[in-house]
This record gives structure tokens, C-alpha cells and sequence, in this order.
């Protein structure tokens, strides 16, 4: 029986020390943030590079199931193993002194099951200069109702 306690506390223990790194023990590790603040770009900040004809361009890639921002190329699903593939192959063409941009905008960003496996790609990759538009909410309200850029359909 003193084994049992032992080891439910040895769990409980381990999953105070997880929320204490801000990793929430009953998430996979799939789903930690693996981004910091310097590793988001702003909305604003996107908006203003796409509409300045004189700006050097980032590489926008949607990684999601949303509609396409100026200038993005429409990758699918990350979560999906041959979009996620496909997003490897056109990362591979690109310096890895490029910037990157990433965003799915489909839901919250704790909730999304393409980011990561993107992000984390990015950087596994090497890619220095890769960045994930800060969407925390949502496409819609984080860019599309500020009327920032959309591709023509």
C-alpha cells in the first residue's frame, strides 16, 4: 500500500513540476508552445510589410485551413503528414536566412493542431528568421475584421 502512495505522489509531484515550466501535464507534449514572444510577428506588423511595395517580403505560408493572406502559399493542414511533408519541400528551397512566416488562424492557439508541428518543423530545419503570426484567436478577428490584406479569390 506504501508503494501505491509513493508512486501517486511521485505522479502528482511530476505534474506540479510540468505546470510550474507552463506545461500542462494532461496535454501531450505535442501541445507545449515550443514558440517565445520573440518568435511571434504581429499582425500589424505583417500588414504594413505586405502593403509597403519597397519592403523585402517574407515567406507567408498558411499552414491551416483558412483563407489565404496576401501573399501566402496555401500549404494545408499541418497536422496532416503530406501537407506537413509538403511544407518541409518548400522549406527546402528557401536560404535558411529567410523569413518565414507561419499561421493557421482556424483556433485558438492552444487548440491548434497545425502550428506546432510547423513551428517546430521551421526550426528544426534551421530556419533563424522564422516567425508565427500572432493569431491567438482566430483569423477572422485577428486579421481578417482589422482589414488586413487578403488574397483575391
Amino acid at each position: 500500500m506504501k508503494t501505491v502512495f509513493f508512486a501517486l505522489f511521485i505522479l502528482l509531484m511530476a505534474g506540479s513540476g510540468l505546470k510550474a515550466q507552463g506545461i500542462n501535464p494532461r496535454q501531450s507534449l505535442d501541445k507545449r508552445d515550443t514558440w517565445t514572444q520573440k518568435d511571434l510577428m504581429q499582425p500589424a506588423d505583417l500588414a504594413a510589410s505586405i502593403a509597403n511595395p519597397k519592403a523585402k517580403q517574407a515567406y507567408i505560408f498558411n499552414i491551416g485551413v483558412v483563407e489565404d493572406i496576401k501573399g501566402a502559399k496555401n500549404i494545408g493542414g499541418a497536422s496532416d503528414k503530406e501537407n506537413l511533408n509538403k511544407f518541409r519541400q518548400e522549406l527546402s528551397k528557401l536560404p535558411k536566412s529567410a523569413q518565414v512566416v507561419v499561421y493557421c488562424g482556424c483556433c485558438p492557439f492552444e487548440k491548434c493542431p497545425n502550428i506546432r508541428p510547423a513551428f517546430n518543423l521551421m526550426k528544426s530545419m534551421g530556419y533563424s528568421n522564422g516567425k508565427l503570426l500572432n493569431i491567438p484567436t482566430n483569423l477572422k478577428q485577428n486579421w481578417i475584421d482589422k482589414g488586413y490584406p487578403m488574397a483575391k479569390k
